[in-house]
């Protein structure tokens, strides 16, 4: 019988969502620098690619085995196309016709979706009102962070789907990836498998679309950026991924996309002297109320001394 108690947040699982965001978030700085070199699906396979590198290492500087199992293998293939392959492809392509902001409120959509995906599949992840109120919140504390206007004259509308479209895939993902529990896996070769898989499938795809890379005219300062988009905002990035999930759920971990504008916004400020304007404020402060909304205890005991 399926457990029906919902996942909780914890403080640790909170600190993880946050390094998690900050990882995730670094991302926009090293994609800012690799595009000026490198086709999109160049990109994505050489991320996941060296990914898969970093953490086999890891894994077996653990003592840790690859599964041996093919059906662990191929819910490692189901996971990387969910997770990597579809939506990575639909977002690189989407950025290249919408404008940046917008694609970024979009994505900030993956936690609407999630719940509801998840409530229709996983009994012990059903919606709650509160928790329905506290990703709205969220979801326009992103939006008024970004600005208003970045919805206005959105541009090529099969563009804005690709994104929405890229959302629903990480909605599908999250509660795909419930399974790794139960089939007791370690979430640094969870990790490993996912990337390792989307590399097999992204390899053949961009050798076909963007023909061979040619590693020695990429730059030195592009091939740091490709390092750390690879090992911090992906290696590392997905070990906590699956981490989270295994522990809070994917309801819960798919929060973190309200997160990383927040972090990126933070991280512009501090290593670009990027300005912070009120709203930006305004915005974050809404995200911290919807978040409280969904964590629910701050709420719950407001709730007992009221009535």
């Amino acid at each position: 019988m399926k457990s029906t108690v919902a996942p909780s947040m914890t403080v640790k699982v909170w600190a993880m969502l946050i390094l998690l965001s900050i990882l995730w978030g670094g991302s926009f700085f090293f994609v800012g620098v690799v595009v000026n070199e490198l086709q999109p699906l160049t990109i994505v396979t050489l991320r996941v690619g060296i990914a898969a590198i970093v953490l086999w290492c890891i894994a077996f500087i653990m003592g840790l085995q690859p599964p041996k199992s093919l059906k662990v293998w191929r819910a490692f293939l189901g996971m990387g196309v969910l997770n990597n392959v579809f939506p990575f492809i639909l977002i690189v392509w989407g950025q290249t016709q919408i404008a940046s902001g917008l694609a970024s409120i979009l994505n900030a959509a993956t936690p609407i979706f999630t719940v509801a995906v998840a409530g229709l599949l996983l009994a012990d992840e059903r919606p709650t009102p509160l928790k329905l109120l506290g990703v709205m919140l969220g979801f326009c504390g992103v939006v008024v962070m970004i600005g208003l206007p970045a919805l206005e004259g959105g541009g090529n509308l099969i563009a804005q789907l690709a994104i929405v479209a890229a959302t629903l895939s990480y909605a599908f993902a999250g509660v795909y990836g419930r399974r790794f529990k139960a089939l007791g896996v370690n979430p640094v070769i969870t990790a490993a498998g996912q990337v390792t898989a989307s590399t097999f499938v992204l390899l053949p795809l961009t050798l076909w679309v963007e023909g061979d890379i040619d590693l020695k005219a990429i730059s030195m300062t592009t091939w740091l950026a490709i390092i750390g988009l690879a090992v911090a905002s992906t290696a590392i990035a997905y070990v906590l991924f699956f981490k989270i999930l295994e522990l809070a759920g994917a309801t819960n971990t798919s929060l973190v996309t309200l997160l990383v504008p927040v972090s990126a916004i933070f991280l512009g400020a501090f290593f670009l002297d990027e300005v912070l304007e009120p709203m930006h404020f305004v915005g974050m402060l809404l995200i911290a109320i919807g978040f409280s909304a969904i964590d629910g205890r701050l709420w719950k005991r407001v709730q007992t001394h009221l009535f």
